[in-house]
């Protein structure tokens, strides 16, 4: 049995979990999430849980129990505490600022760059080098923050890009002068 797959997915007080024929909603305090549950998996509530069961031990099956208890969990996670993703920028004269609800970034190029979040998307910038991108969708924020990371990303020669916070860029050494 999948070890991930068969562990019990905690339903904080709160939050309502509805099922309709494969779809599956979860709704709290942080937004509604909803997702299309594969016709072969069986999510079972009980009082304060819900269960993944597969019908078989087919590698197939064994694939979509794991997968869909651990996007059932990021469901209920995200809708109680939401997920948040944090870049930094480094660079003479890079700078982020929100105007509007939308990110405008200073990134050395001969334009700035105007970027809209999606719905459900929090962005929040705290320092003019720093970004905190949230919201309920684990997958749609670590997407956006792909995105933004996608508009300079960090070189390997001086370092200077938008990274996340704790990334480590390996720097290579440049050009060595004639002898």
């Amino acid at each position: 049995m999948s070890r991930i797959g068969r562990l019990p997915v905690p339903v904080p007080a709160g939050i309502e979990v509805s099922q309709a024929g494969t779809r599956l909603a979860v709704k709290g305090p942080k937004g509604a999430l909803s997702m299309d549950v594969h016709p072969d998996m069986i999510v079972r509530q009980d009082d304060s849980t819900l269960l993944v069961e597969r019908p078989s031990d087919e590698p197939r099956h064994r694939a979509l129990h794991g997968m869909t208890r651990a996007m059932i969990a990021n469901m209920v996670t995200g809708v109680t505490q939401g997920f948040t993703k944090k870049l930094e920028i480094v660079g003479v004269g890079y700078t982020a600022e929100l105007r509007t609800g939308r990110l405008l970034l200073k990134l050395g190029y001969t334009h700035q760059i105007l970027f809209i979040p999606p719905e459900g998307i929090n962005i929040v910038v705290p320092k003019a080098t720093q970004i905190e991108i949230s919201g309920a969708d684990r997958a749609l924020v670590g997407e956006v923050a792909a995105m933004v990371r996608g508009f300079r990303s960090p070189e390997p020669y001086k370092g200077k890009g938008i990274r996340y916070v704790g990334e480590y860029i390996e720097k290579k050494a440049g050009k060595t002068g004639k002898k």
